[in-house]
């Protein structure tokens, strides 16, 4: 056995290019990156939409949509889920110093009733914002509805 009469073991899957190893492995001096440029540097890599110095597509296309600044979001509370609260901790006034004990809501949230589901007792509620729905619902039961 002598050296060019080496080959890889079977199954080694040896088929990687060794480069930069001199002028008689064909493979030296540029090492099959060609003359000049940004790629034929150690250390280059590539940013991920980078077109060639041409404007990336991200920036060729119109932006679109508007965040308000002054918008108001609120937590979504259903009569169901109203009702789940007075049985579960056994109370019918529901506020928001209670949910937020209770850990239901985080204390910079708001809240707002919506008319989804069913009320079965009467429900105190002081609350942020409430739907017409849920108003007339909750007063139909003999419950009142306070805003804060």
């Amino acid at each position: 056995m002598e050296l060019h009469n080496l080959k890889p073991a079977e199954g080694s899957n040896r088929d990687k290019k060794i480069v930069g190893r001199g002028h008689p492995s064909g493979r030296g001096r540029t090492s099959t990156r060609g003359t000049k440029g940004a790629k034929s540097r150690s250390g280059f890599k590539n940013k991920r939409n980078f077109e060639g110095g041409q404007t990336p597509l991200q920036m060729r296309l119109p932006k679109f949509g508007f965040n308000n600044p002054n918008r108001q979001e609120y937590f979504a509370v259903n009569l169901d889920l109203l009702q789940h609260f007075a049985e579960k901790f056994d109370t019918s006034d529901i506020t928001r110093d209670l949910l937020v004990e209770k850990r239901v809501i985080k204390k910079y949230h708001k809240i707002k009733v919506l008319g989804r589901g069913d009320l079965t007792s009467k429900v105190n509620v002081a609350v942020h914002a409430i739907s017409e729905t849920a108003k007339n619902h909750i007063e139909n039961k003999g419950g009142t509805v306070t805003l804060l």
